[in-house]
């Protein structure tokens, strides 16, 4: 068996341009006082508890008669979609002339212990989609979900299905047992109740480890190494760092809303099947009759592709359409091809549905 041919030399100018790179990224580091997020001005329109609904500034007339809510994940902050200027979701949905409106969750603390899916679909989401529909003085409106802020809102179209004229799922886990599924196959072995009764509110911190730990090489190691490189410029390590900052601002979950989760949609799949429990309601993906326009990421090592289009097979809806894009989980909101391509398709299939 031959060993490994190193050339010393070529090994130690890569040393030397490492040492180089952490040395002005360093330099960088210090001149950085503050990782601002969020492009485009918003105003609170609403808030219950810890969440806020956001009206977006709208810098063109509206083309799009139809309001826009976005309902993002529990496990993250809305602030992905409005990283900056030129990664941003909404800013792309804004320049079509679409009226969003956002729903940030806040930051669950213990009072939040006991709050569970019934609070979430049927109170929080209810109360702001009739917020949403006063406040833009329209009969229905338009969902996007996204992550798991797309099965929540597939349950609350389900249950109020008069209130929803058009439905958008974004990267969103619908058949949660897929063999493909990663981060199911870890949900499955986690001991729901344990976790619940010990944390009370499951820290993001830990929820953090775990995605990480699918992916250790790329999210640890290359990450690491690549870090001086990021960081080189003002303009690259306010990139990076605002992507730093996001991945672990992550919010505690409330307990209840968690064991429920990971229970019936994680664990026992119920979504699919007919049998998800939502406070006293069960959810019928079969009463969905809205268009649906289902946009999945073609490399998502959270939520696969299977794990997505399994939808269309348990919807009643005739007007069913997919959107893949060649990215990651993240990629399809930041990405430089996403800016153009992602809102561009939002805003023609809304468009064209409202009537």
């Amino acid at each position: 068996m031959k060993g490994l041919k190193l050339d010393p030399h070529k090994i130690a100018e890569e040393l030397t341009e490492f040492n180089a790179n952490l040395f002005k990224s360093f330099q960088t580091i210090q001149q950085i006082r503050d990782i601002d997020v969020g492009a485009n001005p918003k105003e609170c329109i609403y808030q219950e508890d810890k969440l806020t609904l956001f009206r977006y500034s709208s810098p063109i007339k509206k083309k799009v008669k139809t309001p826009l809510l976005i309902v993002y994940a529990l496990v993250n902050r809305y602030y992905m979609v409005d990283l900056q200027h030129d990664r941003s979701l909404i800013n792309g949905l804004l320049s079509a002339g679409i009226d969003v409106y956002l729903i940030d969750w806040g930051y669950p603390d213990p009072a939040d212990r006991y709050l569970d899916l019934d609070d979430y679909v049927n109170g929080y989401i209810d109360n702001c989609v009739d917020e949403v529909l006063k406040d833009s003085k329209q009969p229905k409106l338009n969902i996007l979900g996204i992550c798991q802020g797309g099965t929540l809102s597939l349950c609350y179209t389900a249950l109020h299905g008069e209130k929803v004229k058009n439905l958008i799922t974004m990267v969103t886990p619908v058949d949660f047992h897929t063999e493909d599924n990663l981060l199911s196959h870890l949900a499955r072995e986690v001991d729901t109740d344990l976790a619940v009764d010990t944390y009370g509110n499951i820290p993001g911190v830990v929820l953090n480890d775990a995605y990480n730990s699918l992916m250790p090489m790329r999210l640890g190691i290359q990450k690491n190494l690549g870090m001086p490189a990021n960081l080189e410029s003002h303009d690259k390590a306010l990139n990076f760092l605002r992507m730093e900052k996001w991945i672990y601002d992550s919010p505690d979950q409330a307990g209840e809303a968690f064991r429920q989760f990971i229970k019936q949609f994680f664990q026992q799949n119920l979504l699919i099947k007919g049998e998800a429990k939502i406070g006293d309601d069960i959810v019928d993906l079969a009463k969905i009759s809205q268009p649906i326009l289902n946009m999945y990421a073609t490399h998502d090592h959270l939520v696969p592709p299977s794990a997505s289009v399994a939808l269309k097979d348990y919807v009643s809806t005739e007007d069913y359409n997919e959107f893949a894009f060649k990215a990651g989980h993240i990629g399809i909101f930041v990405s430089g091809r996403a800016q153009k391509d992602v809102p561009e398709a939002i805003y023609d299939w809304l468009l064209s549905r409202d009537k």
